[in-house]
């Protein structure tokens, strides 16, 4: 089974980073393929509301000037799939925020086909606050397009300012390996299951 992290902060080897990598490591010894992604840092543009993605029904975005197509390959070949964001003023890093809005209308594009039934966590980095309002963004993203959200043993994220600081949050650490023990477990059960995950309802 394959995983894709993608590391919304633009600190690569940032307390997100790190914290992903955490996830990481337990699932390669869980014998998953493993792949972190940068997203923070590079220059990519948001949704621009043209629904062509509906038109050509290809689960692709029309923009190709950044690799948000690339992204999004990258997550329909995946069976679980991590968000990580620092907080910014209480809410998701602007990098990431533009690639689950492109990734999440490319998915209603072909009937939410792209990501249902896939495993989806996030996974957040704090400096004081506004953890909570990041993980909630990101959880909504999953659920709403038909993904299945493991728990763990607390919410997922960490507490640092400067680069794997987080590493001192033991909590936050544990939490991490959990949560990659936890996806793992999931993903067994999602690869067993006798039946497809349902489609989503038509809305006339």
């Amino acid at each position: 089974m394959k995983v894709v992290a993608f590391n919304g902060s633009p600190r690569q080897n940032g307390n997100t980073a790190f914290m992903l990598k955490t996830v990481l490591e337990v699932l390669s010894e869980a014998g998953w393929e493993t792949e972190l992604v940068q997203v923070g840092g590079v220059p990519v543009r948001g949704c621009k509301a043209c629904y062509r993605c509906f038109k050509n029904a290809n689960a692709r975005c029309v923009i190709t000037s950044d690799p948000i197509n690339d992204w999004i390959a990258q997550a329909e070949k995946a069976d679980a799939i991590l968000l990580g964001s620092p907080s910014y003023f209480g809410t998701i890093a602007s990098e990431i925020k533009a690639f689950i809005d492109r990734l999440g209308l490319a998915s209603y594009s072909v009937n939410k086909e792209l990501l249902r039934g896939k495993i989806g966590a996030a996974v957040v980095a704090q400096r004081r606050g506004g953890a909570i309002n990041v993980f909630d963004n990101l959880n909504h993203f999953f659920l709403c397009l038909g993904m299945i959200v493991p728990g763990s043993s607390y919410w997922n994220f960490g507490v640092g300012r400067l680069p794997e600081e987080v590493k001192e949050d033991q909590e936050a650490m544990a939490n991490m390996r959990h949560l990659g023990q936890a996806i793992h477990w999931l993903g067994e059960r999602v690869k067993s299951a006798p039946t497809p995950y349902p489609l989503p309802p038509t809305v006339t």
